[in-house]
């Protein structure tokens, strides 16, 4: 977020207030480390082992929130609230199901902060309303890019709203009923096709923001790297028998932190940027049934940030140029594997999930340091308030009660750690807090396997070396299956802070004062994937878990809504305040202001804010921009019309670009007011002079 979402110093100091008011890879077993005949003999056995064939299936919807006065969700400054889009956020979803065995899988990534426990909580619950058992928590997948520039307020857990004001029903039904539909989309899309791996090292784009705490991890495990961040990116290309592209998903970590806190517009950052690219390059259209889906999904991007050359604010040195920086990169290497991606992937779908209460897991030895230890009541250190490198906030990073140096030390840790968080300085304790915790602590682990790839889901931020322990393991877990690689998939089906190695978390920065449920908590993590991919590889089934609490009728918020919307009364919604030149050259930006009413009264998804239309030999206008596309912006700003109130104002830019078709062009601008008279709502369009562009 920003180094972390939530854990930025603002999130923890309104939470204060608010108040006031295996170190090393364990060593498997004897039994978990070789299969045994049997098992062997099954995996050879398989009736998946050869089979190349898949039915695959890709959807994509709009899952943009408000556009206006609603709080963001990553850097948790209470003063950054939504002021218009860049880009629209989307649900890209992927069903890949075996004919072999009869298993299916699905895989969204969305560009999301989170993907929160109760968004996947009613998404399965929609899902199994209309297709009964076919998709359940076992199968279902849900990853969020990690974005720090869309809406927030969509969390069930009060942690995460704490910044946002509260709770944000239309943010969060929107994000649910695009998901959802998303996913309804690649079903009904489902047809034969095969799938292509290709992976290749991405340099120059991205770093460790917490490098003196990836040096505590062993000299032995860090000398099997090359970089203290993984640049491997990997990519699936699925495509139709009929010879028909239906899509792509690739895996690269890095933080969703090139806007930075000052940022008001809806933007995917980085990887909203590169899905963006290869959709346009692919002819991608928003609104189809069937169209092509590129998901640069996240991976273990705990300690990774993009801004390679710096940055205030949290984001790049410029926030657009930094993003189409990192995006433009991502894009580039994803169309040279694409486009080289030959070898087929082999093998069945198959899946194993179970919940967990992560602050009560018994860890055995083998997975810690060789003593049982216990995970503990999730927590939040005095480093989250500091904030990371991405961002700081309140303080200093490292605040730690590992080495009391001086006399503040001894007496800030002497009150506040408990003997299980170790070194961390407890800022606040979320999950004691009644009368629900403020973040969660029954959380979901999955691992699915798509023919020789292993998906490793977990509801955390990991960082580059317990991603790494957590792929190894798995990988010595299911190479008998023929497994052969191995994708972390971050910030999936729930979200809880971050996940570090025990040597990271003693240093606490911000990662490790946002590890929530203490030192050992990674070792928990691996303890708990390793049954389910012992089961997988042995072919049998684990019990469910706990179940997580349901909070859908426990929210409540300070935010209003849109009372009613005004204007003066010569004009009309839709009227043009300030209009356009008459003409324009390539490179210059077209800017328009129109009276509007506010974008809550319509969230227009799947649908457009702004069109740029240019005119026909025959006299109809064609539209060739929205407000999604990187050459446009769409923002809204409330206008002082005294003595009459509830005025606001949309200002539509475009930037020409290069290859701009000369003509005549115009600004039509979409939206919908509010009467104070009957609380209706109605729709307007507003239309610009037309222009030249030369």
């Amino acid at each position: 977020m920003q180094r972390r979402v939530l854990s930025s110093p603002h999130l923890l100091a309104a939470a204060v207030l608010a108040l006031s008011l295996g170190a090393c890879n364990p060593e498997p077993t004897a039994d978990e480390a070789t299969p045994s005949v049997s098992t062997q003999s099954a995996a050879l056995t398989d009736v998946c082992a050869t089979n190349q064939g898949f039915q695959l299936g890709a959807g994509i919807y709009d899952i943009t929130g408000p556009a206006a006065e609603l709080g963001m969700m990553g850097y948790a400054m209470v003063d950054q609230k939504t002021a218009g889009i860049h880009q629209r956020l989307r649900a890209r979803a992927f069903i890949i199901s075996s004919p072999c065995n009869g298993k299916r899988a699905v895989f969204v990534s969305a560009d999301l902060g989170q993907v929160f426990q109760g968004v996947r909580q009613q998404v399965v619950e929609k899902l199994r309303a209309k297709y009964g058992t076919l998709y359940t928590d076992d199968n279902v997948l849900l990853s969020a890019t990690h974005t720090h520039s869309g809406p927030g307020g969509f969390s069930h857990y009060a942690l995460y709203n704490l910044t946002i004001l509260g709770y944000d029903k239309q943010n969060f039904d929107a994000i649910v009923d695009g998901i959802y539909q998303s996913i309804v989309r690649a079903h009904d899309n489902l047809a034969p096709g095969s799938i292509r791996l290709a992976s290749g090292d991405l340099l120059d784009a991205s770093i460790n923001r917490s490098p003196e705490a990836y040096l505590r991890n062993p000299t032995t495990e860090r000398g099997q790297f090359g970089y203290d961040t993984d640049k491997k990116m990997t990519l699936l290309r699925l495509q139709g028998d009929d010879g028909r592209e239906l899509g792509l998903i690739n895996w690269f970590a890095v933080h969703g932190t090139s806007m930075g806190n000052d940022n008001l517009l809806i933007s995917g950052d980085n990887k909203g940027y590169a899905s963006y690219l290869f959709e346009k390059l692919k002819g991608t259209s928003y609104t189809a049934q069937k169209t092509f889906v590129a998901a640069f999904a996240q991976s273990n991007e705990g300690d990774v940030t993009p801004n390679i050359y710096g940055g205030t604010n949290g984001g790049g040195a410029n926030d657009f140029e930094s993003t189409e920086l990192s995006g433009r990169k991502q894009y580039t290497l994803a169309k040279t594997l694409y486009d080289s991606a030959t070898v087929k992937l082999t093998g069945g779908v198959d899946y194993r999930h179970a919940y967990v209460k992560f602050d009560a897991v018994p860890v055995a030895p083998q997975y810690a340091d060789g003593l049982a230890h216990t995970t503990c009541t999730a927590a939040i250190g005095d480093s989250m308030i500091a904030g990371a490198e991405d961002g700081p906030g309140y303080g200093s990073e490292g605040s730690t009660c590992e080495s009391l140096k001086d006399t503040w030390s001894v007496f800030n840790c002497a009150l506040s750690t408990t003997p299980c968080q170790g070194e961390k300085p407890i800022v606040l304790e979320t999950g004691s807090m009644t009368p629900y915790p403020w973040t969660p602590e029954v959380l979901p682990l999955q691992v699915v396997k798509l023919g020789n790839v292993a998906l490793v889901a977990v509801p955390f931020e990991p960082t580059t070396m317990s991603g790494r322990r957590l792929r190894q393991q798995v990988l010595a877990q299911l190479s008998p299956l023929g497994v052969d690689q191995v994708v972390i998939a971050g910030l999936s089906n729930a979200y809880a802070g971050y996940l570090t190695t025990r040597e990271e978390y003693a240093k606490q920065d911000y990662e490790g004062a946002s590890t929530h449920f203490g030192p050992w908590q990674l070792a928990a993590v691996q303890q708990e994937v390793d049954k389910l991919a012992i089961a997988m590889r042995t072919g049998t089934s684990v019990a469910a878990g706990p179940t997580p609490r349901d909070l859908r009728n426990e929210q409540s918020t300070v935010q209003t809504g849109v009372v009613y919307d005004d204007k003066l009364l010569w004009v009309s919604f839709g009227g043009v305040f300030k209009d356009a030149s008459a003409s324009y050259t390539r490179g210059q930006t077209v800017g328009v202001e129109f009276w509007s009413g506010h974008p809550k009264n319509n969230l227009r998804r799947q649908g457009s804010f702004l069109q740029v239309q240019r005119k026909t030999s025959t006299g109809t206008w064609v539209t060739v921009a929205n407000d999604w596309d990187w050459e446009t912006k769409y923002r809204w700003q409330r206008y002082d019309c005294a003595p009459t109130y509830g005025c606001s104002h949309v200002t539509t830019e475009w930037t020409i670009p290069a290859d701009a078709t000369p003509g005549t062009y115009r600004i039509r601008h979409d939206g919908d007011w509010k009467s104070g008279w009957d609380g209706l709502i109605r729709p307007y369009t507003g239309y610009s002079r037309e222009f030249t562009v030369n």
